[in-house]
């Protein structure tokens, strides 16, 4: 492991997931009560015993770099550290281009690094990964480049994702960037084959193929658009099948894009059943993250009213007052009052709810506080006259009808 560059693409801008990234970028937006989203690819690195990791930045990094600074700082061991790396227009006076130009302009670090692979991962996406399976796999095959793939639904796979062909060896024989119309698995009908954007390459092959990607007029600079297709006729690509890597106590094949709306809640809907498909608390694969100094979550009686809770996540600070909550996540400090009601939803933390108020099927980010008796996700034509405005910090209703209310939104106040 020590022979191993872990470079993280974490610029994100996430405009899908709007109003949640207005003011944060992608893996800073926060996820299952305690976490955000960069913790989950931190995390496969950490436990995979990897410790040389950049963060490569660009977008909104001011939260991001914050907690990493108070979650994740590694100091005084050699060859050990987590580091973010802000765009600094190394190489001309713009911003990365694209995944494989932020990689380029970073080269010097990579080259310092002097390692035999490097390890190139997305940073919003949920899952858990042994690193170390991948990079055996890598290493026995002498490949140029891995490509960690999973199986999807064709239908959700059209428009969205990188299909891949592979042949029995497991060398990649094809490859199309987010086709409308997937290829699909042979012998697999309505199944196909997609990159999960997370990519091992050999150090020299890797800077050799950015040099030349970099003097390619045409090119966007992208992993997905433009080095994979440019690499794999030439021979030693090969594809790893994320539904091999084995962790104890793990539902093998795991993973969620959560790059709109609805897969984001639908993933917070996934640690709730008494199943989940993702463990938040597996002991063989510890889940590290940031703990602000708060004290244990209260549940307290009001006015005669006992707290219900069932099927949900409760984060430190919060202080539940004879409230109902079912099959929701709370993150840090959330207050919740007498006789309120929470179903189907997501708090993100510091989130103050009112008495008798009622909430099903919905996201509040953070600072959100709500006036005694206010509804929502339960009358459509009050809902939408929350969604009017059309700026980045308004409130939306996802596809799937999830109502999203933006930070440090205040509704039913008479002021």
């Amino acid at each position: 492991m020590s022979k191993t560059l872990a470079m993280i693409l974490a610029g994100g801008e996430g405009t899908r997931l709007l109003p949640l990234t207005a003011s944060r970028s992608k893996p800073a937006v926060p996820f299952g009560g305690s976490y955000r989203l960069i913790d989950f690819v931190l995390n496969n690195f950490v436990n995979s015993g990897i410790f040389s990791i950049f963060v490569i930045t660009q977008y909104k990094s001011q939260s991001l770099y914050l907690h990493m600074k108070n979650g994740w700082t590694v100091s005084g061991i050699p060859n050990c550290f987590i580091d973010s790396i802000p765009a600094q227009m190394r190489v001309g006076k713009e911003w990365y281009q694209g995944t494989a130009d932020a990689i380029y302009q970073n080269l010097t670090f990579i080259d310092e690094s002097r390692v035999d692979n490097v390890c190139i991962f997305g940073s919003d996406h949920i899952y858990k990964m042994d690193v170390r399976q991948m990079l055996d796999f890598h290493n026995m095959r002498h490949g140029d480049l891995t490509v960690a793939a999973i199986r999807l639904p064709s239908a959700m796979a059209a428009g969205k994702f990188g299909v891949i062909e592979v042949d029995k060896e497991a060398r990649m024989i094809g490859f199309e960037e987010k086709p409308q119309t997937p290829k699909e698995i042979p012998g697999d009908p309505g199944y196909c084959l997609v990159s999960i954007g997370n990519y091992v390459f050999r150090t020299e092959v890797l800077r050799e193929v950015l040099k030349e990607d970099e003097h390619q007029p045409s090119s966007s600079h992208d992993f997905g658009k433009d080095i994979i297709p440019l690499m794999y006729p030439r021979g030693e690509v090969y594809v790893y099948d994320l539904s091999l890597n084995y962790i104890k106590g793990e539902q093998a094949g795991y993973w969620r894009d959560v790059g709109s709306i609805d897969a984001y809640f639908e993933a917070h809907m996934d640690l709730l059943s008494s199943q989940p498909k993702f463990r938040l608390d597996n002991p063989n694969w510890p889940l590290h993250t940031y703990y602000p100094p708060l004290p244990p979550a209260n549940f307290t009686d009001c006015n005669n009213h006992s707290p219900r809770i069932a099927r949900s996540l409760i984060s430190a600070g919060c202080e539940i007052c004879g409230a109902h909550i079912e099959n929701s996540v709370l993150g840090f400090s959330c207050y919740v009052g007498d006789s309120a009601s929470i179903e189907d939803s997501v708090l993100l933390g510091d989130c103050k709810i009112g008495r008798n108020c009622k909430i099903k099927h919905a996201i509040l980010d953070r600072d959100v506080q709500l006036a005694d008796g206010f509804c929502l996700g339960y009358d459509r034509a009050a809902d939408l006259k929350l969604v009017a405005g059309d700026d980045l910090n308004s409130a939306r209703i996802s596809d799937g009808g999830v109502i999203v209310i933006p930070k440090g939104m205040r509704l039913g106040f008479k002021d």
